[in-house]
């Protein structure tokens, strides 16, 4: 896909930018409360805010460099990223709390997109670039929504309130 399909998106991080805010729209997903509609405007909506807060602190020579700026947090208070896309659909920050884990860490790094539901849950790889890369970046095109996922995943959520599974495939 070309960057006009994926607006406002750097190609360079189109790919990291599009699995972390396909996870967090299959976390909605997996719900069933809000219509496919509500979850392709969402996460068009994450996708772009995503894109606006890493526009200046995107590194791909040095991945770890802004790390902390570009992980989303949900810990008992709701990343202010994802309700801002949410609000886009008219989900209240009472509503999300009910459908997403009330403990999240989505990394979000060049050439590697991570998570962990709780605090002491395991951290699993959404997306990982794969190794070989175009040689003329003129030539380049985005994986944005065709993503290589690392795996398959299945997780629970560590809430006691809640029960996620979800499997992921490529």
């Amino acid at each position: 896909m070309s960057q006009s399909q994926c607006p406002g998106v750097r190609l360079d991080m189109a790919p990291e930018i599009a699995a972390a805010a396909g996870f967090v729209t299959s976390l909605l997903r997996t719900r069933d409360c809000v219509s496919e509609q509500q979850l392709q405007v969402f996460s068009g909506a994450l996708r772009e805010a995503l894109a606006e807060h890493y526009k200046h602190h995107w590194f791909p020579d040095k991945p770890s460099k802004g790390s902390g700026y570009r992980c989303i947090r949900i810990n008992h208070k709701m990343d202010p990223i994802i309700s801002k896309a949410a609000s886009q659909i008219g989900l209240s920050l009472p509503q999300l709390y009910q459908l997403l884990p009330s403990e999240l860490t989505l990394w979000v790094d060049p050439d590697e997109v991570s998570y962990r539901i709780g605090e002491d849950g395991s951290i699993c790889v959404l997306y990982e670039a794969t190794t070989t890369k175009p040689s003329n970046s003129s030539k380049a095109t985005s994986s944005c929504g065709i993503l290589h996922y690392k795996n398959h995943l299945m997780f629970s959520c560590c809430s006691p309130s809640k029960n996620y599974i979800m499997t992921v495939s490529s």
